[in-house]
């Protein structure tokens, strides 16, 4: 038993929500990897248009979800950017 969606299964559920709030909801929990809970306390604040990045509440502390370096997507657990190379706690 996989513990994950594919893509495509993200885009039936999309297809299937009801209302455009569930749709964006469900497309939040899937590109942002965040908690329900996580997703529905960010505020407009959070959000960097410019960046392109999104600060989410987790574990009662701020954490930006991508690397401020080049813009590589994050999670709490990475040490090294994926993408530049670049450690963690000099890049967030």
């Amino acid at each position: 038993m996989k513990a994950y969606l594919e893509p495509d299964e993200i885009a039936q559920m999309e297809k299937a929500a009801s209302n455009l709030r569930d749709k964006l909801l469900i497309r939040t929990l899937f590109h942002l990897g965040c908690r329900i809970s996580e997703a529905l306390a960010i505020k407009v604040e959070d959000i960097d248009f410019t960046q392109g990045t999104v600060t989410i509440v987790h574990l009662k502390r701020r954490v930006k979800l991508s690397c401020s370096h080049c813009g590589a997507r994050l999670s709490v657990s990475h040490s090294f950017c994926p993408k530049c190379g670049v450690r963690i706690n000099e890049a967030i």
